[in-house]
């Protein structure tokens, strides 16, 4: 099986190792897109592509110890944090050899030795987790950090405001990530989220940063000035991310002409895509073109064997249906 390297293990990681996670999440994403029109992987899942710079931006500012909570959109977030494709494609596949042995699947992909603790379908659902493992670290008196991401849709949900506003009393070592990508489900953010996005933290003395979440870049120095924050006993933080999902809500979703436009999607992908943007400023920086050119090839040949390694791996017996299984 082939690992990726640990992006959380280097804290000053490279424009060259970002740009080929970034490629690394976009090529398992559209692969598992694959995988479910052919009818090989069950259920559904909900694509990160378009909006991965936040997942990997936030993550390179992270240790392989610090802890992030993800959301139904969460293949990114794993594979940012350091995961394995083919260990991801084998729980997509309801494979034994799968990180959670077959039982999480898409959304409740969970990789404990990087200590994600899970994707949830439930929209806020991990913002209770994420504080908790803080107030772990505060009360056994490491400097773990905890992440929880979530998207804008999570700001109509009132177990987000009690976990912040514990979390500001405490000064937890907790950062919240709104990846604010417009849409909720299938209708635009201005229809369900009312006020300012910023505003909301601001009520509970919890700075709030907004930044480009097209921007890895950018992204990254947000979140290590947040990371810096609660390293050092200062309290939680609030980013803002404002990005995009190139697909619908789910695989299944394909016409979206009636929630957004065509040319809406067009116009982010051509102006804004992150990908393209940080390999411009790699090229402008000196970086070979055929240097990016190998970040791709060797992302399509990871893609595939983890593929090769998930469909071909045996399902678990039926015996196992209710081990590791807790109410």
């Amino acid at each position: 099986m082939a690992h990726a390297p640990d992006l959380a293990a280097r804290p000053e990681v490279g424009g060259l190792e970002l740009h080929r996670r970034m490629v690394l999440i976009r090529r398992f994403e559209e692969q598992v897109d694959e995988l479910y029109r052919a009818a090989k992987m069950p259920g559904l899942a909900h694509l990160y592509i378009g909006q991965e710079a936040v997942g990997v931006g936030v993550c390179a500012a992270l240790r392989k110890e610090d802890w992030i909570t993800s959301t139904h959109r969460g293949h990114g977030h794993c594979l940012a944090k350091g995961a394995s494709v083919d260990l991801m494609f084998a729980e997509l596949l309801g494979k034994r050899s799968g990180y959670n042995h077959g039982k999480g699947g898409s959304m409740h992909i969970a990789d404990q030795e990087r200590n994600n603790l899970g994707a949830n379908a439930i929209v806020g659902g991990s913002a209770g987790i994420a504080t908790g493992a803080a107030l772990t670290a505060l009360r056994k008196g490491t400097d773990q950090v905890a992440v929880c991401f979530f998207g804008e849709g999570a700001l109509g949900q009132g177990l987000l405001y009690e976990v912040m506003n514990m979390a500001s009393l405490w000064k937890l070592p907790v950062i919240y990530v709104c990846e604010d990508n417009l849409y909720n489900e299938y209708t635009h953010r201005r229809e369900t989220t009312a006020g300012d996005l910023a505003a909301r933290p601001a009520a509970f003395g919890i700075p709030c940063v907004e930044v480009d979440g097209q921007d890895v870049l950018a992204v990254r120095a947000a979140a290590a000035e947040a990371v810096a924050r609660a390293r050092h006993g200062e309290g939680p933080s609030f980013l803002v991310c404002r990005t995009y999902r190139y697909r619908g809500h789910h695989v299944g979703d394909v016409d979206r002409s009636y929630y957004r436009s065509k040319e809406e999607e067009n116009e982010w992908q051509r102006e804004r895509d992150p990908i393209n943007r940080l390999a411009a400023a790699l090229l402008d920086s000196g970086v070979p073109h055929h240097r990016l050119e190998a970040v791709e090839e060797q992302a399509i040949a990871e893609v595939r064997e983890g593929a090769r390694f998930g469909l071909e791996a045996p399902f678990p017996d039926p015996h196992e249906v209710t081990e590791d299984v807790y109410a």
